[in-house]
């Protein structure tokens, strides 16, 4: 009788709460059935672009190394300088492909996921390695020199595909399946392309070349990333030749300048544009975008090409005041150890040992920056023993802080 009672009372009491709970379980669905909400969303985020060097002497030896990583002290250092920024999105240069991804979820995992300064650890659910032009070798002598090889036949110089790629770290979601590359865009498809030329005039490049001649060094990708309140925001991943290591047809500078020239034609929505997957143009107006990436151009210093990085940094689709303007990315360290003579801009924007602002994170005008900066110690500020001395890496983190309503 005693356990019928008891049954009784169970069926009753699950009736009970069946009831009067039902709407507010609708409310609050299990966390296994959010996934997207896992992080809760703020009001501002960071996003950041850093080129950290990890690029191997043969293919595989940054995936191997991920597995270990905990070895290689340079890697614990950058692993504390993201770990004492926190970015919300960050970009990668310079990290070698690996076409299982595996090797930049170690790098999450192994590094960030493992507190290396006394700092808080950090993890992005959401990863991604962009495939390169680089170490791809073409089936055309490209450098004319009456033989087929590496690194000087690829379509983007490297020793094996994929050297010196890059790649993406986000706590948001990555729309993967509308991701757009431009690794295949050949370069004499640009209207009015800068190509290069022989002292007469005529084209440095044979027709045979230019016919397969890709603009991208690396790739130009588009990668929508999903905000939690349904906003869609691009993250333009690009990391373009460096404007010198050529002749006096500048073929690097010029090439540097229309990879460059890509970035604006895309934001600008030109038609010529037709990427890998034969879809034609660029973002539409209004649509949010941010530009991550070491463009190795300088708008007052360096070798560019016509002053290349200008076509972004005068755009008005840019926001000017971390263009141009009151929130260009500075540090102390810059202005400490790059202060010159010679240097017609301000050393506290430099993002590079060498002397340079190139690395960027520029984002679309219609998002409301509100802080910034390069993650440049000086030697009198905690964390320069992390960087001081390239110690890191030869270049500096760039972030920018956006606020959203």
């Amino acid at each position: 009788m005693i356990k019928i009672m008891y049954k009784l009372f169970s069926i009753a009491l699950c009736v009970f709460l069946f009831v009067n709970c039902g709407d507010s379980a609708d409310e609050n669905p299990p966390e296994e059935m959010m996934p997207d909400e896992e992080i809760p969303f703020v009001d501002t985020l960071r996003f950041a672009s850093y080129n950290v060097s990890m690029f191997g002497n043969s293919e595989g030896q940054v995936a191997e190394q991920m597995l270990n990583a905990n070895q290689f002290t340079r890697y614990k250092r950058i692993a504390a300088v993201i770990q004492e920024v926190r970015p919300d999105v960050l970009a990668l240069m310079e990290f070698d492909y690996d076409s299982t991804g595996e090797s930049i979820r170690l790098f999450n995992d192994n590094l960030l996921s493992v507190s290396q300064n006394g700092d808080d650890t950090i993890n992005y659910k959401y990863t991604y390695q962009f495939i390169s032009n680089t170490g791809v070798l073409a089936d055309t002598d490209l450098d004319g020199n009456g033989s087929i090889s590496l690194p000087n036949d690829a379509y983007g110089f490297g020793n094996f595909p994929g050297q010196y790629a890059f790649a993406i770290l986000s706590k948001y979601p990555i729309e993967e399946g509308n991701i757009r590359s431009f690794r295949e865009f050949l370069w004499k498809h640009m209207p009015d392309a800068a190509l290069p030329q022989n002292p007469d005039g005529s084209s440095y490049y044979s027709e045979e070349v230019l016919e397969v001649f890709r603009l991208s060094s690396k790739n130009h990708v588009d990668v929508p990333i999903r905000l939690p309140d349904g906003d869609i925001v691009h993250a333009l991943l690009s990391h373009p030749t460096p404007p010198v290591f050529d002749g006096p047809e500048d073929r690097n500078g010029r090439r540097n300048h229309d990879e460059i020239r890509l970035l604006a034609d895309y934001i600008n929505n030109e038609t010529y544009l037709v990427d890998d997957n034969g879809q034609q143009g660029g973002l539409n107006a209004g649509e949010s975008f941010i530009v991550f990436g070491d463009l190795n151009a300088e708008p007052l210093d360096g070798d560019s090409y016509n002053s290349a990085v200008k076509l972004l940094l005068e755009d008005s689709n840019i926001n000017q005041d971390v263009a141009q303007g009151s929130l260009i990315p500075s540090s102390n360290g810059g202005a400490e150890y790059n202060r010159g003579s010679s240097d017609q801009g301000d050393p506290a924007f430099d993002t590079s040992f060498f002397g340079l602002r190139i690395d960027y994170v520029l984002p679309s005008s219609d998002l409301n920056a509100i802080d910034s900066g390069v993650y440049w110690p000086s030697s009198q500020e905690a964390g320069h023993e992390l960087i001081q001395d390239e110690r890191a890496s030869d270049h500096l983190l760039v972030w920018v802080d956006i606020a959203f309503e």
